[in-house]
């Protein structure tokens, strides 16, 4: 039998792994009232049993908002439920929570938040690793307009696909 021997590998070489990305909860509001231009994956600094209600899904991201204050971006308005099994140190469901991003990411997204009139709204919580990570995105508000015309584009491209699975 030949002997096998261990066989050392280049950085480039080694395959990427990925990590399995398991999602919480999704803000379809957003996309309804927003057009999203640019989307950012931020950190959240949790407190207590927070992580523990975001595992078993009690979040509600609807009508939640991103803000700049000292240099820092923190997420208001989100819910966050009291844990069932918590004790008295449970947290407040609706308290502000800080973001965890770069300090070149909140500089590029201040400057576009100020100059173009965009607005930071979360998309999408989800579990990356076993730490909550959130989406955020570069938004601008649609028009009434705006609206009626991506609904009718949906319902017509729902109507396509079912002429053609029909056939």
């Amino acid at each position: 039998m030949a002997k096998q021997t261990a066989r050392t590998t280049t950085k480039k070489e080694q395959p990427i792994t990925q990590v399995p990305i398991k999602v919480i909860s999704v803000n379809r509001q957003a996309y309804h009232d927003y057009e999203v231009e640019r989307t950012i994956e931020a950190g959240i600094s949790l407190v207590g049993t927070e992580i523990k209600s975001i595992r078993e899904g009690r979040v509600q991201l609807r009508g939640a908002y991103a803000l700049a204050r000292k240099g820092e971006i923190w997420l208001e308005n989100a819910h966050i439920s009291p844990y069932e099994h918590g004790n008295r140190f449970n947290h407040e469901p609706m308290r502000n929570r800080k973001l965890l991003l770069h300090k070149k990411e909140i500089d590029q997204l201040l400057t576009k938040v100020a100059t173009k009139g965009l607005t930071l709204i979360p998309l999408k919580l989800y579990l990356k690793g076993g730490k909550a990570k959130i989406e955020l995105g570069l938004c601008r508000g649609k028009k009434l307009y705006d609206k009626r015309a991506s609904i009718a584009e949906r319902d017509v491209k729902r109507d396509i696909e079912r002429i053609v699975r029909g056939r």
